[in-house]
C-alpha cells in the first residue's frame, strides 16, 4: 500500500479552502504498517482524513495498520485520488472520486478511523479470510491441521480487533458466510450503518465552508491529463 499526502484541486476552484487528505491505495502486506510509520514521521496526521482504495491483503498486516491509524484520531473513508492540474507554483493537486472499492481486509482497516464515512458510490466488499496461497484454488486444495489453526487464529484476532475498533461483530459474521469461490458481498447502506462501518453522514466537517470536493467527470479528467502532460 502506498501513502501520499494530497491537496484538493484545481486551486482556482477551492482557493483558500482546499481540503487535504491521505491517499492509501494498493495491497496491504505485513510491511505496510512500517511504510505508514515512516510516512507518519514526515506529516502531522492528527485528525487527518485517510482515503482507502484497496483490494485488501494480509490479515496480520491489516490489523497492525489499523491499530497504527487509530493512534492519530483520523477519519477514514473510501475513494480514489485522481491527479489534477498542478497550481502555478507546480504543487501537485488532486480530485477525490467516491467511485472506489474497499475489498476484503480493507473493510477492517476502514474501521480504524475514529470517524468513518462510506459514500453511496463506493463499494465495501467482504468475504472469508483464506490461506493466501490457496485462495484461488480453495475447492481443489487440501489443508493441514496447522493451516486450519492459522485460519482459526486469524478469525479470533479479527473478532477482537473489530470490537476494539468499535465495530459490530455482524461485519465479521457476514464476511465469514462468503467463501472465496463465490463473489464478494457488497455491504448495503443499512449494513454499513448497523455494523458501524460508517459512523458519520458526510466526509468533511459540516461547519467547513469549502465547496464540495471536486466532481470527477470526463471533462475534468481530460484537463487533468493535459496538466500532467505539460508538467
Amino acid at each position: 500500500m502506498r501513502f501520499e499526502w494530497r491537496q484538493e484541486g484545481p486551486a482556482s476552484a477551492c482557493r483558500d479552502n482546499c481540503r487535504t487528505w491521505i491517499s492509501a491505495s494498493g495491497v496491504v502486506t505485513e510491511e505496510t504498517v512500517n511504510a505508514f510509520d515512516r510516512f507518519a514521521k514526515d506529516y502531522d496526521l492528527r485528525g487527518a482524513t485517510l482515503v482507502l482504495d484497496s483490494e485488501g491483503g494480509s490479515v496480520i498486516g491489516a490489523l497492525a495498520l489499523g491499530r497504527a491509524i487509530r493512534r492519530f484520531d483520523m477519519t477514514t473513508t473510501v475513494g480514489r485520488t485522481i491527479p489534477a492540474v498542478p497550481d502555478e507554483g507546480g504543487a501537485r493537486r488532486a480530485m477525490l472520486s467516491p467511485k472506489a472499492d474497499c475489498e476484503s481486509m480493507c473493510a477492517f482497516v476502514l474501521l480504524a478511523g475514529m470517524r468513518r464515512y462510506v459514500p453511496p458510490q463506493a463499494q465495501v466488499l467482504v468475504h472469508q479470510i483464506w490461506l493466501g496461497n490457496k485462495a484461488k484454488r480453495a475447492l481443489d486444495s487440501s489443508y493441514s491441521a496447522q493451516e486450519l489453526s492459522i485460519v482459526e487464529r486469524d478469525i479470533g484476532s479479527l473478532a477482537r480487533y473489530t470490537v476494539e475498533m468499535g465495530g459490530n461483530l455482524d461485519l465479521l459474521e457476514t464476511a465469514l458466510r462468503v467463501p472465496p469461490w463465490e463473489p464478494m458481498h457488497r455491504l448495503t447502506g443499512e449494513e454499513l450503518q448497523r455494523m458501524r462501518v460508517t459512523t458519520v453522514d458526510r466526509l468533511f466537517e459540516p461547519d467547513e465552508q469549502a465547496p464540495a470536493v471536486a466532481t470527477v467527470n470526463s471533462k475534468t479528467l481530460a484537463t487533468a491529463a493535459q496538466g500532467q502532460h505539460h508538467d
